[in-house]
């Protein structure tokens, strides 16, 4: 069986003040932390996939290599603008990187992939985005409103109840949107 793959961002572990400006419903840091933990953990497995798109911690490195040790999955690290502690610790990431251009086996599209742009920032316009190429984003925390018209949106933990998205769910989000190719024959 092929391991399923998840999508996430912007965790913040050991940022207490990211309760107050995201308004997390959360009574204190610890608190935040173990629900972030145990969603984490109630949706992926030993052996998933996950694509982290930045913004893991904000603790200092020993408190962050703790909570990344409990962690399940083969986690898969796009930078985002709060990693210096996350960084530390780089043998507990598959990969490291700026930005990824992810192609996933797709059997519903006609060339059998689906691509997806990964990037802690949301985009306007990307690597294809006028050919049915996807963008996931962090960073806003749900702050920008959701663009209908492309296949982009928030992977954000404060979008999705504090939970990792799946390929599966991202996709059914993908197919609601009322993109249209630029370049498509007009009837």
């Amino acid at each position: 069986m092929k391991p399923n793959i998840f999508f996430t961002a912007d965790h913040h572990f050991g940022h207490e003040n990211i309760i107050k400006f995201s308004e997390r419903p959360f009574e204190s840091l610890e608190h935040m932390n173990e629900e972030l933990i145990k969603r984490w953990n109630e949706r992926i497995g030993e052996n998933d996939t996950v694509y982290h798109l930045g913004d893991m911690s904000l603790g200092k490195p020993d408190f962050t290599k703790e909570i990344l040790d409990r962690l399940n999955g083969n986690i898969h690290l796009i930078k985002g603008n709060h990693e210096g502690a996350t960084l530390t610790y780089p043998k507990r990431f598959a990969f490291i990187k700026d930005y990824h251009e992810l192609k996933i086996d797709e059997p519903e599209n006609s060339n059998g992939k689906q691509k997806i742009i990964l990037f802690h920032y949301a985009m306007r316009t990307w690597n294809g985005s006028h050919r049915g190429v996807w963008q996931l984003y962090g960073h806003s925390h749900g702050t920008l409103p959701d663009d209908e018209l492309a296949l982009s949106f928030d992977v954000g933990v404060d979008c999705h109840n504090f939970y990792p998205v799946s390929y599966e769910e991202v996709k059914e989000i993908m197919k609601k949107k009322k993109w249209t190719p630029p370049f498509a024959p007009r009837n």
